[in-house]
């Protein structure tokens, strides 16, 4: 009986540590924390992309209109073909400040978009430190427990093997069925396995039984020890 009780408690333990519930809550806040994210990233990235697409042909345009110039410095070509490449140039030069206009105000429109997606991730990152090392708490405490365990399972084996078989067959029947232990103790007159108070008529039976007899709880049916 003890030993049951001992290996309940100790399960019970395992599965309600308070770094769980912890964890539990802390998980529920990290949620949070991803649905804000997901939602600044969903208005970061299209204007990001088009930032980034924006610097891209600025860089093309400055590139393109660099390599003009150098052909206009350096070319002995016809005043024909140095007309073409000034007018291309000044193409390039229109469609370049366009572009850089088009940057400018992409960057003034992403700059606290991405403030806001870093500004969630610094924040949620003591939460995430904090996740691993409940995580890692659980795990060590939990398997100190399946020690413990292992160790009341192996004297509750022990202290089995003492009873006949017909009253461990009783009693593992009665544990199946009531759970925590299949027998119990009276305390000031009450089984102290489901709590309820025997009636006279009962003590009076309780206390008549030979040392090698047990008499069932009424309402739980546990064994009452002499």
């Amino acid at each position: 009986m003890e030993a049951d009780r001992w290996i309940d408690r100790v399960i019970a333990q395992r599965s309600h540590l308070a770094e769980m519930a912890e964890l539990e809550a802390l998980e529920g806040e990290l949620r949070r924390w991803s649905r804000e994210l997901a939602v600044a990233k969903q208005a970061q990235t299209p204007v990001r992309a088009g930032y980034d697409a924006a610097t891209i042909e600025a860089q093309r345009l400055a590139k393109r209109a660099g390599e003009l110039e150098k052909a206009l410095a350096s070319t002995t070509a016809s005043a024909r073909d140095l007309a073409a490449v000034h007018k291309e140039l000044e193409h390039v030069r229109q469609l370049l400040a366009a572009a850089e206009d088009r940057e400018l105000e992409l960057m003034i429109e992403v700059e606290p978009l991405d403030a806001t997606v870093a500004s969630i991730k610094t924040q949620a990152q003591p939460a995430v430190a904090r996740r691993a090392e409940l995580q890692a708490a659980i795990l060590e405490l939990q398997s100190t427990l399946d020690e413990e365990l292992v160790a009341l399972r192996a004297s509750r084996a022990e202290r089995a093997a003492q009873l006949s078989p017909a009253l461990l067959a009783r009693y593992e029947d009665l544990l199946k069925r009531v759970g925590t232990s299949g027998a119990a103790q009276v305390d000031a007159g009450r089984c102290d396995g489901c709590r309820i108070l025997l009636s006279p008529l009962d003590l009076d039976r309780w206390k008549a039984l030979g040392e090698d007899s047990f008499m069932p709880c009424p309402e739980c049916g546990r064994l009452l020890l002499p």
